[in-house]
C-alpha cells in the first residue's frame, strides 16, 4: 500500500511537471517568414500604425520622422510599473543584433531571443494578429533608425507578478490570434486590422479581468486608467456619437467636433494615425462605427 505522503509527493511532482510543460515559452513557427522580401518603406506605415515610437522613445523626446527608440518611458499598472526597453538598432543595448525571426517571436508571441516570456505590457496579444509580411517590413524599417546605447531599465514588478514563467499560463488563457469583430467589407477588414492588431486600440479602451485579460464582451467600452487616475473612454457607438467623418478628422488633426483638441497619450495616437493614408483613417472610423454599443 502506497503511503499517503508518497502519493502526495507524486501528485505534487506531476503538478509541477504539468506547470513546466504548460508554461513553456512557445516562440512560433519560423517558417512563416521564409521567402519574404522586406519592404522598409511599407514598414514605416506599419511602424506608425503600431505606435512603436509612442512608447519606446525617451520621456519628453521630440517627434521625429526617424525617432531614437532608446526606451525609458514608465507605464503604471495594477501589477507594477513597466519601463519601455531600448529597441533601437544598438547591437548591445537595443535589438540591432536580432534576426527577423527573433523580432517576430518577440512581438507576436511574447518570447525573447533568450527564450523568456515578455510581460504583456508589450501588446503581443494584439500583434499576434499581424500578417508575416508586415512583421518583416516593420523590422526592416526599425533597422533604418538610429542606434542608441542607453541601457534598458528594469521593470518595477513585485512578487508574484515578476515570475515570468507564470506568463505561459496567462498566454494559454488570453493570447489569441482570432478577431474580436466580424468584418463584411474590405474597408471594415482594413479598419479591423489596424484597430485590433496594429494600433491595439483594445489594449487601452477595453476593460480587463482580475488577471489582466481583456473582457472582449465589452470591446472598446472604456476602462479604468492603469495608473489608477481616471478612466479611458468608451469609444463604441453607445457613447461616441461622432459621425464617421468627425472621427476621421479627429484622427487627422486631433480636433473634436466640440472644438476641443486631443491630449494625453492619445495625442501620440493621433500623430501616428495622421501619418497613415487617408483611406486607413477612414477604415478605422468605419470599424469604430460598426462595433456593438457598450452602454
Amino acid at each position: 500500500m502506497v503511503r499517503p505522503t508518497y502519493a502526495l509527493a507524486g501528485l505534487a511532482l506531476l503538478g509541477f511537471a504539468g506547470f513546466v510543460l504548460l508554461s513553456s515559452p512557445r516562440p512560433g513557427d519560423p517558417a512563416m517568414y521564409d521567402g519574404l522580401t522586406a519592404e522598409p518603406v511599407h514598414g514605416a506605415q506599419v511602424f506608425w500604425a503600431a505606435g512603436c515610437a509612442s512608447c519606446h522613445t525617451a520621456p519628453g523626446a521630440a517627434a521625429s520622422d526617424a525617432p531614437v527608440l532608446a526606451g525609458g518611458q514608465s507605464f503604471a499598472s495594477p501589477f507594477g510599473t513597466f519601463l519601455a526597453p531600448n529597441i533601437s538598432t544598438d547591437p548591445t543595448q537595443g535589438i540591432g543584433g536580432w534576426s527577423t525571426v527573433d523580432f517576430a517571436h518577440a512581438i507576436t508571441n511574447g518570447v525573447s531571443p533568450q527564450g523568456q516570456h515578455y510581460f504583456p505590457a508589450l501588446p503581443y496579444s494584439a500583434y499576434a494578429k499581424m500578417v508575416p509580411q508586415d512583421v518583416v517590413d516593420l523590422k526592416a524599417f526599425i533597422d533604418t533608425l538610429p542606434a542608441d546605447a542607453t541601457a534598458s531599465l528594469p521593470h518595477q514588478i513585485g512578487f508574484p507578478f515578476n515570475i515570468r514563467r507564470s506568463l505561459g499560463i496567462w498566454k494559454l488563457m488570453f493570447l489569441r490570434d482570432d478577431w474580436v469583430m466580424e468584418a463584411g467589407t474590405p474597408e471594415l477588414e482594413r479598419g479591423r486590422y489596424i484597430a485590433e492588431a496594429l494600433a491595439h486600440c483594445g489594449e487601452c479602451h477595453t476593460p480587463r479581468n482580475a488577471l489582466g485579460g481583456l473582457d472582449t464582451s465589452r470591446w472598446l467600452g472604456g476602462a479604468p486608467d492603469p495608473s489608477g487616475k481616471g478612466n479611458i473612454p468608451n469609444i463604441t457607438p453607445g457613447k461616441l456619437t461622432w459621425s464617421q467623418a468627425e472621427i476621421v478628422e479627429y484622427l487627422t488633426s486631433g480636433f473634436t467636433p466640440e472644438f476641443d483638441s486631443v491630449g494625453g497619450h492619445m495625442a501620440h495616437v493621433v500623430d501616428n494615425m495622421a501619418r497613415l493614408p487617408a483611406e486607413d483613417r477612414a477604415a478605422v472610423a468605419a470599424y469604430l462605427k460598426s462595433v456593438p454599443a457598450v452602454k
